[in-house]
C-alpha cells in the first residue's frame, strides 16, 4: 500500500476534491489537518467550501504549524491523513519567522513515515505561474518549490492535477499507455 501520497498542480486545479475523494476510497477512519486559517472573509467562505466536501465521520485539526507532532500523536488512532495544504503550512511558517522549514519538511516527512497507515499530503505547483514582484514572494515561491521537490521524492504515489484531471506521475501503474483524443496510444 502506498503510506506517503503526494497530491499537487496549479491554484484550483481540482488537488483537494481528488485527495477529499481519493481519501475517502482508501479509509472511513480519516483526519483532516487543515493548515489555512481564517484571517479574513474570503478565506473564511474557502474553508466553509472546502469544509462540505469532508465527511461527516471525519476529524478535523486545524493546524497552522506544528503538524509533526500532530502526527506523532495520531499514529495509531486514524487509518488515514490527509493534510491540505503544505503550501500554506510553509507561507504560515515564513510569516512567523521560522527559518528551518526544510528541517521541519523533513521532520513532517519522518513523522508520516513512522505512522502504519496512510498519509495525504495537499500542496500547490506554484513554479508554473509569474514570477513574484516582491522578494518574499520569490523566496516563497523558491522554498515552496524546493519542499514540493523533497516530499515528491519521498513521497510513494504523487499526483498532478490539471483542469480537475489527476495524472499519476509517480508510484504503480504510472507509467500505463494512455490513448489521446482519437484512441490512439501514446
Amino acid at each position: 500500500m502506498e503510506r506517503l501520497i503526494f497530491v499537487t498542480g496549479g491554484a484550483r486545479s481540482g488537488k483537494s476534491s481528488f485527495a477529499v475523494k481519493l481519501a475517502a476510497q482508501l479509509s472511513k477512519k480519516v483526519i483532516f489537518i487543515a493548515t489555512a486559517e481564517a484571517l479574513d472573509k474570503e478565506m473564511k467562505d474557502r474553508i466553509k467550501k472546502h469544509q462540505r466536501w469532508r465527511q461527516r465521520s471525519w476529524k478535523t485539526v486545524e493546524e497552522p504549524g506544528d503538524i509533526d507532532k500532530i502526527l506523532s500523536e495520531l499514529r495509531k488512532k486514524y487509518s488515514l491523513v490527509l493534510l491540505d495544504c503544505l503550501t500554506l503550512l510553509i507561507s504560515n511558517w515564513l510569516l512567523s519567522g521560522k527559518k528551518a522549514v526544510f528541517k521541519d519538511v523533513r521532520s513532517l516527512l519522518r513523522a508520516a513515515r513512522e505512522r502504519e497507515s496512510p498519509t495525504i499530503i495537499v500542496s500547490n505547483e506554484v513554479g508554473m505561474g509569474i514570477v513574484p514582484d516582491n522578494e518574499l514572494g520569490r523566496r516563497f515561491r523558491d522554498i515552496a518549490g524546493r519542499v514540493n521537490q523533497i516530499v515528491a521524492e519521498e513521497a510513494d504515489a504523487v499526483y498532478f492535477l490539471v483542469s480537475g484531471l489527476p495524472i499519476k506521475i509517480k508510484g504503480p501503474n504510472q507509467n500505463k499507455k494512455l490513448r489521446d483524443h482519437r484512441g490512439h496510444r501514446t
